[in-house]
Order: C-alpha cells, then structure tokens, then sequence
C-alpha cells in the first residue's frame, strides 16, 4: 500500500515558556519539501543553523536528563518529544520548524495544544512515498528495573507499564496501536508528570523555572496537587507519548510492537541507535527482486530500492514515473536544500554537482535495463560515458526530469542515452554504457 509523505498546507505558530529552562520562546511551523524531514532552525542564532531531528543529532544532556535534546554544532534544542510524537502522530513527515531560543515551549505539558495548532495548518499529502523503518528481529534492553523490547510487526503499537512503589503512582498499564485516531484520542492529551520531590530537587538545581501546576502533574502522598488526571492511568500514557517522540527521531516512523517497563529517555537513546544498527544490516543484504515488470508503468522507491543496490546517500533518484522495462525510464529527483552534498557545493551558492547528475542519470539508466525479464539476476555496473553535456546549473527547489532510452541491451553490455531536465529545459545530457554482472559480487568483500 502507497502512503504519501505530508506536510502542512500552511505556517502556524505557537509560543509560550519551556518546562525546564523557563526562556520565553515562539515557534513557527512552516510546510517543508519532500523527504527533507523536520528541521529546527535556530532562528536566534547567527546563520539559522538546521538542527535536523534524526538519530545522530540526538545528545544526552546530564543536566536536563528528563527531556530529548538534539545538537548539531554550538545549536541545541531541548525538549523536542512532545513535538515529535504529536507530528508522528500526524503522520507529518516534512516540515520547517524555526525555534528563537534553546528549548520548545511547553504549553499545557502534554501534545495536545501542538496538536491543535499543526492541525489548524491543515495535513498537505505530497508526491513522494513514506519511508518505514521495519523491525526483522526483536530487539531487547535492559537496565536495573527498566526494559524496552521491540518485536516485528505490521502497524506500530506501544504498550507500557509504570510501577513504583509511590502511593501517588502505583501501577499502570497502557498500550494501544499508534493511528491518526487513537493517537489524537487516548495519547496527545496525556501531561507529564513528576513527584513532589522531584520538583523540588529540580527548582533547586535551576531547573524547572517553567513548570507549574497546570502545566505538570505534581504528585504527592495523596494524590495529583491541585489538579486532576485525564485519564485514570495518565502517567503511563503521557510515557507512551515521550516513546513515539524519541523514537520519531529515527527519520522515519517504525513498524512494530514495543513494550516498556519503567522505561525513560536514557534507554529509549540506546533502542534509538540498536534499531539504526539492524536496519543498516538489513539494508545491506540487497537481493534484486526485478522479476515482473512487464506490466508496471511507475515505480516508488520502495521498488527502486529492490533494483538498485543504492542507499542513502546515494541513491538519487526518487520515483519512475514512465516505465517501458528494457527499453526506456523516466524518473524525477527533487532537489531539496537538505542534501549533504550542499554542505561544500558550495555553501553561499548551492549547485548540485555535476558528476551527481550524471550518476543520477546513471540509476536511471540501470532501472531502464535491468526491468527487462532478462536481467532479473543482475547488476548494472557504470562501465563508460560519452557526449556529456552540461546545459544549466540545478539548484535546491528544482526538480530533475531524467528520460533515458535503452540503445542497446545485450547479454554482457547495454548502452543508454540520457537526458535530464529542470522546468522542459535541458541541463545535462549524456551517453552511458553498463556492463552486467551478477548480484554476489556485493557479497563477494563480506
């Protein structure tokens, strides 16, 4: 089943203290492009850096443990799980978020009021396929009475057990399939929560300065201070909600079933880099599945990624929008402003390279030749290239229109000639030639 990536139709805002740091901050959500991912800008700091929120931003603070952080550079930002969980509930895969301060507002101390707020920006579908993060083998963790395992599923769902000896907390067991729906129902309006005596210890630490009673669950001896629960086992959800937040840190949402027991942001850190480890084994173990595509006209990336031996970051293309198997391909590459290669190509002006261009050609090429019947088994390795052309320079925001036709196909060699466009205007062109090669010579070094 196709699920489009979304965004949001229009900019919204939020604003107000953060729980731990007390700064008074505003947040503006803008709509971003395809697989570009959430970005938060420091918009307060000198050249807006980008903080992405992907794994490897993903840093431990050891004064402010109780929150996510996310770091790139001297740019942090604290206290982004409720957030993520709330665009992960969304199913928002893109968006722009510019922050004026170190950490994201806490509003009422739950995900509801940032799920509002993106809701009233309306969900934009776009045209691109959403990219999932499958769980092969059960993972699990363990750390004196804390526990988190994962096993493979086919939906994404979270169950949780809280249990401390506290009269104010006992025991409580949550657990629920994570849907637009019951997302927005049974989750987002869970509030974080602490003891009485832990947020005595934070104050006195200087922490804390933006939390209150109507922002945070107090718990005492006898019961929530001065407020009262949404749901009769609130804390154990609102610990559900920090899970989906940290774990949207991934990139991309997850399929499989999690159960937690006393778990928090530490070990959720340490399932974070064991999912990362045994998706990068899997996706390593290519095996060609060019079968049948005789009657396929497009194919997304999720099929792409079944031809082609490419990974991130250099897989460059990102769907085929006109297939004729063995003899012709059209696909697209959006060029979006988050590509690594932009970070030395050149800083104060962006130009994609042309080399990538033409190897992105060359993807293209190889999709064309090896979606014949007759080259099911194979590889296509880029073995000459002639006649190139470099038309026009590519910039962030451009959307390549590669059109490659197969010249000729045979049993050791297939040559191409290829095209690619931005706007009905050339900007490269090129003539390229494969030699074949079975699929073990991937594994032959391994």
């Amino acid at each position: 089943m196709n699920i489009q990536q979304k965004t949001i139709h229009k900019e919204v805002c939020a604003q107000g203290k953060g729980l731990h740091l007390g700064q008074e901050t505003k947040v503006v959500f803008k709509p971003a492009a395809v697989n570009s991912g959430i970005c938060f800008v420091r918009v307060d700091l000198p050249n807006h850096p980008c903080v992405k929120a992907e794994y490897q931003n993903v840093v431990q603070d050891q004064a402010l443990s109780r929150c996510t952080s996310l770091a790139k550079g001297d740019a942090v930002v604290h206290t982004v799980e409720h957030v993520m969980a709330v665009l992960c509930g969304l199913e928002i895969d893109n968006l722009v978020i510019e922050i004026n301060g170190p950490e994201l507002p806490g509003l009422d101390g739950s995900g509801q009021d940032y799920y509002d707020i993106l809701s009233k920006g309306g969900l934009a579908p776009q045209d691109a396929q959403r990219q999932f993060i499958d769980i092969h083998e059960p993972i699990y963790l363990e750390e004196n009475d804390s526990s988190l395992l994962i096993t493979p599923a086919s939906d994404f769902k979270v169950s949780y057990l809280l249990s401390y000896p506290h009269p104010g907390l006992g025991a409580q067991f949550f657990s629920q399939a994570i849907t637009l729906e019951s997302f927005r129902k049974e989750i987002a309006p869970s509030r974080t929560f602490c003891l009485e005596s832990e947020a005595q210890a934070l104050k006195s630490q200087g922490l804390g300065k933006g939390a209150d009673l109507t922002n945070t669950l107090v718990i005492t001896d006898k019961g929530v201070k001065d407020n009262k629960v949404r749901f009769s086992d609130e804390f154990a959800r609102h610990k559900v909600l920090d899970f989906i937040g940290d774990l949207y840190l991934l990139g991309r949402p997850v399929r499989g079933h999690v159960l937690g027991v006393k778990s928090g942001h530490r070990l959720n850190r340490k399932l974070l880099q064991k999912i990362v480890a045994q998706h990068e084994k899997y996706e390593k173990k290519f095996t060609p599945r060019g079968h049948d595509y005789a009657t396929k006209t497009a194919i997304d990336i999720t099929g792409i990624r079944k031809i082609l031996p490419h990974r991130y970051p250099f897989l460059l293309v990102d769907r085929v929008i006109d297939l004729q198997p063995g003899k012709r391909a059209v696909a697209i590459k959006n060029v979006t402003a988050n590509e690594s290669f932009f970070q030395g190509h050149f800083p104060d002006k962006p130009v994609m390279p042309g080399v990538l261009m033409v190897e992105a050609m060359a993807q293209v090429g190889g999709i064309a030749v090896l979606t014949d019947i007759e080259n099911k088994d194979k590889l296509a390795l880029f073995m000459a290239i002639d006649n190139v052309k470099f038309r026009k320079v590519v910039e962030p925001g451009d959307q390549l229109v590669f059109e490659v036709d197969v010249l000729k196909c045979k049993s050791r060699i297939a040559q191409v000639k290829g095209v690619a466009k931005v706007d009905d205007k050339v900007v490269v062109e090129a003539d390229l030639m494969f030699s074949f090669t079975d699929v073990a010579y991937l594994q032959g070094s391994s």
